[in-house]
C-alpha cells in the first residue's frame, strides 16, 4: 500500500493570537462547542496517553465527561491499564482530534483522581447497561473468549437485575474517575502549504502565557 499520496490541503481557517481567550479552558470550550455545532461525531473523544515507569508510552481514546478551570474529567476502571500507569505516574497527555474542522488541541498535565461523590454521581448517571459493563470487564486483563466476557455480564446482570426499576448498581471498588490539570494547551489550525498555525498556552504562576510555535 503506497501512501505517499494520501494528503489533504487545509485552509478552512486560520488562528492568530488576537483570536485567543484569556485563558485555555475558555477557549477549549469554545472550539468545543463549534464541534458540537459542526455535528462532529464524538466531539468530546480524546486520545489519552500515559506511560509505564520504564517511560513505554501507551495510548487510547476515551471521553471527556467534564471541563472547568479546575481541568479536564474522565472516567474509567482504575485497575485498567490507563490506570495502572497514572498510579504510577500521573503525568499524562490528551489530544482531541476535530478533523472535519482541520483542528486539533493538545493537553499535557497531570491527573488527579476525583472524590467518592463525584464518581458516584457520575456512575448513576450512565445507562445501566454500561453500570453493568463496569462490574462485568476486568478492563485490559486477558480474556479467552467473547462467550467467556457474555457469560461475566449475565452474570452481573442476573446479581443486580437489568430493569432500570431494579435497585441502584453500586459503584465497583475499581473504577473512579481523574481530573487532568494542564500545564500546557495547544491550539492547531491547519492551513495551506503545511504553513499551521500553532498557538500555545503554558501556566505561568496563577496565569498564563501564550506563544506561536512554528508548524
Amino acid at each position: 500500500m503506497d501512501l505517499s499520496a494520501l494528503r489533504e490541503e487545509y485552509g478552512r481557517g486560520g488562528l492568530d493570537v488576537p483570536d485567543l481567550a484569556a485563558d485555555p479552558i475558555e477557549m477549549f470550550e469554545r472550539w468545543l462547542q463549534q464541534s458540537i455545532d459542526a455535528g462532529v461525531h464524538e466531539p468530546n473523544a480524546m486520545v489519552l496517553a500515559t506511560s509505564t515507569p520504564d517511560g513505554r508510552p501507551s495510548s487510547r481514546m476515551v471521553l471527556l465527561k467534564g471541563v472547568s478551570p479546575d481541568g479536564f474529567v474522565f472516567f474509567t476502571n482504575q485497575a485498567s491499564r490507563k490506570g495502572d500507569e497514572l498510579a504510577a505516574d500521573p503525568q499524562c497527555a490528551l489530544l482531541f482530534p476535530w478533523h472535519p474542522l482541520e483542528r486539533q488541541v493538545r493537553v499535557e498535565g497531570s491527573a488527579s483522581v476525583l472524590d467518592d461523590a463525584d464518581v458516584e454521581t457520575y456512575f448513576h448517571s450512565r445507562p445501566r447497561g454500561a453500570q453493568l459493563g463496569a462490574w462485568a470487564s476486568a478492563q485490559s486483563r486477558p480474556v479467552a473468549s467473547r462467550a467467556e466476557l457474555s457469560a461475566s455480564y449475565a452474570e452481573v446482570e442476573e446479581r443486580f437485575g437489568a430493569d432500570p426499576t431494579d435497585a441502584e448498581v453500586p459503584v465497583p471498588p475499581h473504577w473512579g474517575g481523574y481530573r487532568v490539570v494542564p500545564e500546557v494547551v495547544e491550539f492547531w489550525q491547519g492551513r495551506r502549504s503545511r504553513m499551521h498555525d500553532r498557538l500555545v498556552y503554558r501556566r505561568s504562576g496563577s496565569g498564563w502565557v501564550t506563544e506561536r510555535l512554528a508548524p
